[in-house]
């Protein structure tokens, strides 16, 4: 049996790339279709390489006989549509942060806790996690396993296609106009990024966190364990894809660099590449358009009873957003859609 699938916000980053996972991996779906704001109706993207898709207006579209609908068009944007379409009856997956934290929506990493799936019928809506949070989720949880997490302690380095096609257009932009001495504009960052880190993602809350630091937080602890306690600072860096991320945790049980690497090694999702050599860790230009989360740089640290620190980066608009949705589905489709 095939399947109707729609895909909100289809122009987009992270649309274009749950398109391309949806074809790479050969998703049962006997029709796509290509749903993004009105400005866009008309535009032609790709599915797969050989079937091209004309967007349609999402307004107007009526999800009545649409199976699963996969979105990634802006909180706002799915606020509206989202319960629209579990209303008509598909099963959505959203890649925004308008449903994460609703107890009755399921948050899901599928090499971490796919077993939450059993609820995803309460209200039609299974929330796709904050990039950053999926990458991070993916390497804790054999070693949460194994080890009992007790507290992390996570510095972000993230692409600026974490933000959209916008916020790539300005690195470049601000990049090529110091190459040839004109004036850097900026709009989408609230400083410079071009040459440049920025400590800042997302808005400020009132303790002083951004709120993508307080996502990492909160999302972590209901993926993974509410106990463990999550320190995060997330930074803009200016790469184009890949988002990586310093991780130092503390356990409970004893852990060490050597058995962290075999736990690794064993799980599902994971490529440790972790060697002492300049070759020998992996980097975000590196792993563009590559499914797994890469560790590298594994290594005991002495300044605590039980702790570990390690380096972790993967394709944000993969792992951290399209593969991560489209790998929901597929669970979905062999495990809970059944007639």
């Amino acid at each position: 049996m095939g399947y109707t699938v729609a895909v909100i916000g289809a122009t987009g980053n992270v649309g274009r790339e749950i398109l391309q996972t949806l074809a790479e991996r050969k998703f049962p779906a006997d029709k796509v279709i290509a749903l993004a704001s009105e400005k866009s109706i008309g535009q032609e993207v790709s599915y797969g390489e050989d079937e091209i898709l004309k967007v349609q207006d999402l307004n107007k579209f009526d999800f009545h006989g649409v199976d699963i609908v996969l979105s990634s068009s802006g909180a706002k944007v799915s606020a509206i549509h989202v319960p629209r379409a579990a209303a008509a009856g598909a099963m959505v997956i959203d890649n925004t942060s308008q449903f994460r934290m609703d107890p009755d929506v399921p948050l899901v990493v599928p090499e971490v806790n796919p077993e939450t799936l059993v609820g995803y019928r309460k209200r039609g809506i299974i929330a796709n996690p904050n990039g950053a949070t999926i990458l991070m989720a993916v390497a804790l949880k054999p070693l949460h396993d194994r080890f009992k997490i007790r507290r992390v302690v996570v510095s972000t380095y993230q692409s600026v296609s974490g933000a959209g096609k916008e916020a790539m257009d300005e690195l470049f932009t601000q990049t090529r106009a110091i190459f040839v001495n004109d004036p850097v504009a900026k709009s989408v960052f609230p400083k410079q990024i071009a040459f440049n880190v920025i400590p800042q993602i997302d808005s400020f809350m009132e303790d002083g966190s951004t709120r993508e630091e307080w996502k990492m937080t909160v999302e972590t602890k209901k993926i993974l364990d509410p106990k463990i306690k999550v320190a995060a600072t997330c930074v803009r860096v200016p790469t184009f894809i890949g988002h990586a991320l310093s991780i130092n945790i503390e356990t409970e049980e004893p852990i060490s660099a050597e058995e962290a690497r075999l736990v690794l090694r064993a799980a599902p999702g994971i490529s440790v590449i972790d060697q002492q050599t300049g070759e020998g860790y992996v980097t975000p230009v590196e792993i563009a358009g590559e499914n797994p989360v890469f560790v590298s740089r594994i290594r005991d640290d002495i300044t605590v009873e039980n702790g570990l620190s390690f380096w972790c980066v993967a394709d944000n608009l993969r792992k951290g957003a399209a593969l991560n949705a489209v790998q929901i589905a597929e669970l979905l489709v062999r495990d809970h859609m059944v007639e």
